[in-house]
């Protein structure tokens, strides 16, 4: 591929972080029931980005295994598409 995986991998851990943190955040602005869907989400998101990281730094590690790049690739855009869907669901709750 085009070495995507030296920006995957910091970048993915940098969005784990992310997640990880404006969970509490949501906890405590109280939102209610979408509050905890967007809990839900995060956490999930915050496990695709982990899987994200994981692929990039194993395709590093391993160039032969070429295609870990490329699935590590389609890990980080579901996560940032969940992370939208979390955005969203909170913009409009919060209006």
């Amino acid at each position: 591929m085009r070495n995507l995986a030296h920006h995957i991998l910091p970048t993915s851990a940098t969005m784990l972080g992310v997640c990880m943190t404006v969970i509490p955040i949501i906890k405590l602005m109280k939102v209610g029931h979408v509050g905890t869907i967007i809990d839900e989400l995060l956490a999930d998101d915050s496990v695709i980005f982990l899987i994200s990281a994981l692929l990039s730094y194993l395709s590093i590690r391993r160039p032969s295994w070429g295609r870990l790049e490329r699935h590590a690739d389609i890990a980080f855009v579901f996560g940032l598409c969940g992370m939208s869907v979390c955005a969203v669901l909170l913009s409009f709750e919060l209006m």
